[in-house]
């Protein structure tokens, strides 16, 4: 008779638990996830964070958590994380009353992207799964994941890019190029009395200076492999665009960091845009972080082809071109002339066939 009434009790309890699990159990239920860093360099380490609450005086006994990730991440996690196929995680939570259990997994980040988290599948049970409850809730996380740099000793030509360039025409004179002397002109800068020349004429002299060209870098990407490619690559014919952004990346931060100003533009859209990626040459705080992160949302989806893309260039003048190419082609030079016309320097880098790897 006392087993038939504990069992009695024990089944209503049970009962009891989840009605009020079906009735109240999402009500104080909180989760978000986020990243240790906003952003991050391909190769890297870092670590995947989930916060989840309870804020109701309400037991549950275990909380299921199924979200998809890129599979281009590698987990390191612990036995209560499940990662299906490469490309669902899942994990199970126990929620005290008025509690939170933060959670931390080590990731490894393989492949440049842009990477946007949107949505997790939630699931609470009672303590015997007699009923569930399940919702969809909102849980963004947002990382851009930066390309490997390639590094020094680049095998591309010298560019005006990499040092100053006399010009006919005046842009800025540089102090430190003294091309001759003449007699002094009133309004004319003391520090460049020529003092040697004036003590020989008995006149003051001062010295004269030659114009150069302040530099800009501009990265063209071609995403093709061929120049009759009429499709998209497979995820397997990437590698070599893959690399071309690279080391598009590694010379535009060489640019900036030598004081010149940087741009790249690309026959493939940043994110969803319908429209090649072009960024023009610039320089100032933030320019950095700005360009990284355009390199991380590049998606190799070709939009036209590279000929044509090149005729839709904004037209310039003065800027260093150098074009990043898996094949050489007539129709390319041919532009590539006509970009020379304009007062450009144009260098075409054939990509090499095997990938170097770092």
């Amino acid at each position: 008779m006392d087993l038939l009434v504990i069992a009695a009790v024990f089944g209503g309890l049970a009962v009891l638990q989840a009605a009020l699990i079906v009735l109240f159990g999402m009500r104080g239920f909180s989760y978000r996830r986020q990243f240790s860093k906003a952003e991050a360099g391909a190769g890297e380490k870092i670590a995947f964070i989930e916060v989840i609450g309870n804020r109701s005086p309400l037991f549950l006994p275990w909380v299921r958590v199924e979200a998809r990730v890129p599979p281009e991440f590698t987990f390191h996690t612990r036995e209560e994380v499940e990662i299906r196929s490469e490309n669902y995680h899942k994990s199970v939570f126990t929620l005290t009353p008025f509690s939170q259990v933060t959670r931390r997994h080590q990731i490894t980040l393989n492949k440049r992207g842009h990477y946007r988290l949107e949505q997790v599948s939630m699931t609470a049970g009672d303590l015997l799964g007699m009923r569930l409850i399940s919702r969809d809730l909102s849980a963004p996380a947002e990382l851009y994941v930066y390309p490997r740099l390639v590094g020094d000793g680049l095998p591309l030509p010298s560019t005006r890019a990499q040092g100053d360039v006399s010009v006919r025409r005046w842009i800025q004179p540089d102090p430190f190029l003294v091309n001759g002397i003449r007699g002094y002109r009133a309004g004319d800068p003391l520090r460049d009395i020529h003092w040697p020349a004036t003590a020989r004429t008995g006149e003051l002299q001062v010295k004269t200076h030659d114009f150069t060209a302040d530099p800009r870098l501009m990265v063209l990407i071609n995403a093709q492999k061929t120049a009759d490619q009429w499709g998209d690559l497979m995820d397997y014919e990437q590698e070599r665009i893959e690399y071309a952004i690279s080391l598009a990346a590694t010379l535009c931060l060489q640019a900036l960091a030598q004081g010149s100003e940087a741009g790249f533009a690309a026959n493939i859209p940043l994110d969803e845009a319908a429209e090649g990626a072009c960024l023009t040459p610039q320089r100032g705080p933030g320019r950095e972080q700005e360009l990284l992160r355009a390199f991380a949302c590049l998606r190799i989806r070709r939009v036209c082809s590279f000929p044509t893309f090149l005729e839709q260039l904004p037209r310039m003048s003065g800027v260093d071109y150098v074009i990043l190419s898996c094949y050489d082609d007539p129709v390319i030079r041919r532009r590539m002339e006509e970009m020379r016309a304009l007062g450009n320097t144009v260098t075409l880098h054939v990509l090499p066939g095997e990938v170097p790897h770092a």
